[in-house]
């Protein structure tokens, strides 16, 4: 019998490649390639299925040479390297990875915060290079997070659970911010109050981004917002790059108008702006906020069980456009 082939874009686990294999015949990029998109459309060409990460743009170009492409399962819960609308005109079925990394997200974000109020990298770094000779009341002196204010923009499930860290943990006010209010209820578990977009600039302590990245998201904090913010207001982005002017950031970081921030992610990553990395008050990873083990796993074997499953019993798991599809 003649397996279906399918392409995994990005080195993965090797039990994932090994339960792929069962079902498809697989090409893999365990040497983890960075593919131009004429490369992955070439590999493409021939394959039914995909199994992606973010940094795998798939678009109309790319599924113009791809015509028995049928479904993209991202191993990530940010889509945003997808053009869901032409992946929908073209009949391909498109899936994420949600809710599997939501505490480990969350872990990694309240921690952002964390270090990013008490000034652990930058005390870090002056440790290393040996300038560290007598103790000072005032050394690396930063803020509390116990009693602030936790301000959150975007209040998914990994808002809340930054929320739920911040209220339970360390007794904060905390505010938000989204699209939608919440339930009573949710605001309820999460001790949240929902705010205007301009209070919640205002009067945060911490602010958290964890908003999806769109067309009406982009640059969500910029010169205006940061003008809004605190002196002493810290502010992290685990959310997606191009949310946060990071030029804009930079300026406000040098001129000391806020006092901090804490960034995960980043415009035109892994590119970064390189006057981020000439300001010592920021903290910079590099966009691993879901990267443990066990969780890197889940999202590997959850996008490996869509594609399984689609392309076995025509049914996603997590579809992103089954609706689309349907019509």
């Amino acid at each position: 019998m003649i397996k279906p082939k399918i392409l995994v874009a990005r080195a993965v686990f090797p039990q994932t490649l090994e339960r792929l294999s069962q079902h498809f015949d697989v090409e893999s990029n365990q040497a983890d390639e960075t593919w131009s998109k004429a490369e992955l459309a070439r590999r493409l060409a021939d394959k039914v299925g995909a199994f992606t990460t973010g940094s795998d743009r798939i678009d109309a170009e790319v599924l113009a040479g791809a015509p028995h492409l049928k479904i993209c399962a991202n191993m990530a819960v940010g889509y945003n390297n997808f053009d869901i609308p032409a992946m929908t005109a073209r009949g391909v079925m498109a899936t994420n990875t949600p809710d599997v990394l939501t505490e480990t997200t969350a872990d990694f974000g309240f921690a952002l915060v964390m270090a990013t109020a008490r000034r652990i990298a930058e005390s870090e770094h002056y440790l290393r290079a040996g300038h560290w000779t007598k103790w000072s009341y005032d050394m690396f002196a930063g803020s509390d997070i116990h009693g602030a204010t936790l301000g959150i923009l975007g209040m998914g499930r990994i808002g809340q659970g930054i929320a739920k860290r911040g209220a339970h943990g360390f007794g904060m006010n905390v505010i938000y911010h989204n699209r939608s209010r919440l339930s009573a209820e949710l605001e309820t578990d999460c001790k949240a109050r929902y705010v205007s977009k301009e209070e919640l600039l205002k009067t945060a302590d911490h602010l958290v981004l964890v908003l999806p990245y769109s067309a009406a998201s982009h640059h969500a904090i910029g010169a205006a917002e940061l003008a809004q913010m605190k002196p002493t207001a810290t502010l992290v982005n685990i959310a997606r790059g191009g949310i946060v002017d990071d030029a804009a950031l930079a300026v406000a970081l040098k001129n000391k108008q806020i006092a901090a921030a804490g960034l995960d992610v980043f415009e035109g990553e892994p590119s970064v702006h390189p006057d981020l990395l000439t300001v010592p008050n920021v903290v910079l990873t590099p966009h691993i906020a879901s990267s443990s083990v066990p969780t890197r796993l889940a999202m590997a074997n959850l996008a490996a069980d869509n594609l399984i499953s689609y392309l076995t019993q025509n049914k996603a798991l997590t579809p992103l456009n089954a609706d689309g599809l349907a019509a």
